[in-house]
């Protein structure tokens, strides 16, 4: 009887080792229970729900965190574009033109980024029912237009793109989610301004001539004449697949599209890689097939020859200083650089597309640029 006992005994306190390793199961799923949990509440990407009143987000990741910011924030108007778009602030528009915006801006944006996001966009709550994006503001760079029709700039995380909840473990159990969008602003509570999300990091002193001289490097001169028609088959391929669904299938939305004022060494570039004719030609076909739209302004600021002529409105070749943000904000306001339509009366305020492609080619064409770089 008395082994018996012992027999029943040992078996009850089983094999130590197992039980050490249940126990540490045990807690490594309870730890992941604990860290799921705490994701799906603070919710630092924006992916189930709103943000959690009193808590600090940092928003600083542009491909995790802007397909939440559209899916579940309030707005009736979007900012979108490459990095030509960060340095709005949203509240210029809610001063000029009384639009609850949000900025969901991608450094390097393909024609693909726009669609994705796009498509958030208007499946949103913000676009449902009585509600209406009432404008997208999107700033068009030509020389990604001639890209693959798929193409992103970078890799998106499709578990935050998609409708699938089966492949969230990607952001629930991510450890850098945890510690860098969770555990930091709690420790470091200065929450992101997302009037001015993304904005970039330059300040006043980069903006010189001196620095942007120093970081450019001229391309030699090209012997190989670029093929117009092809760049342009690419330029149609992507509008029909990345742009014009959105214009078509969103006739309440207007949209109004903008080419950035690159700096006069852009247009070195252009000249040297014997790119001129496509440039000019490619901002004539985008204009003109988005501006045949009912819902579509354009506005056309490459020529602005006071500011792209002075480098100490850049910091690098292409990136303009913060004032022209707020200069592009005020034209969009009143009118001004705007694109007349074919059938327009005229506001005063705009010119046709051939007459700024005539003056973009006369100044890309007469600046002396040898001197310019002379400087450097």
């Amino acid at each position: 009887m008395k082994n018996e006992n012992q027999s029943v005994k040992k078996k009850n306190n089983g094999n130590p080792f197992k039980r050490a390793v249940i126990g540490f199961l045990g807690l490594v799923v309870a730890i992941g229970l604990l860290m799921a949990a705490l994701v799906v509440y603070v919710d630092p990407f924006f992916h189930y729900h709103r943000p959690v009143s009193g808590f600090p987000y940092l928003v600083d990741n542009q491909l995790s965190q802007n397909p939440g910011m559209a899916a579940h924030m309030e707005y009736d108007s979007v900012i979108l574009g490459s990095s030509m778009t960060v340095n709005f602030q949203t509240t210029w528009f809610q001063e000029l033109m009384g639009l609850n915006t949000i900025k969901l801006s991608y450094s390097g944006a393909f024609p693909k980024d726009q669609a994705n996001i796009m498509e958030i966009i208007f499946q949103s709550d913000n676009n449902r029912g009585e509600n209406r994006i009432k404008k997208v503001f999107l700033g068009v760079d030509v020389i990604t237009y001639s890209g693959g029709v798929a193409e992103t700039k970078y890799p998106i995380p499709e578990y935050l793109y998609d409708d699938s909840y089966l492949n969230d473990i990607k952001y629930v159990l991510n450890k850098d989610v945890l510690l860098n969008y969770i555990l930091r602003p709690l420790a470091d509570p200065e929450p992101t301004d997302l009037s001015n999300v993304y904005a970039s990091w330059w300040t006043e002193e980069y903006y010189s001539e001196e620095w942007v001289l120093h970081n450019y490097t001229s391309p030699e001169q090209s012997s190989e004449e670029a093929d117009v028609e092809a760049y342009l088959a690419a330029v149609e391929k992507n509008l029909s697949a990345n742009i014009c669904p959105y214009i078509e299938a969103n006739p309440e939305t207007q949209f109004v599209i903008f080419f950035p004022p690159y700096s006069i060494l852009f247009w070195n570039d252009v000249s040297k890689e014997n790119l001129l004719d496509v440039t000019i030609e490619e901002y004539r076909y985008i204009t003109e097939r988005l501006n045949a739209y009912e819902n579509v302004e354009v506005y056309f600021f490459p020529d602005q020859e006071e500011i792209i002529c002075d480098l100490n409105n850049y910091a690098d070749y292409t990136h303009y200083h913060p004032r022209y943000n707020r200069y592009m904000t005020e034209c969009f306001a009143d009118g001004s650089c705007l694109v007349t339509k074919e059938d327009s009366q005229g506001t005063g305020k705009g010119k046709t597309i051939d007459e700024y492609l005539k003056h973009m080619r006369e100044i890309a064409e007469g600046f002396n640029y040898e001197e310019l770089l002379s400087r450097k």
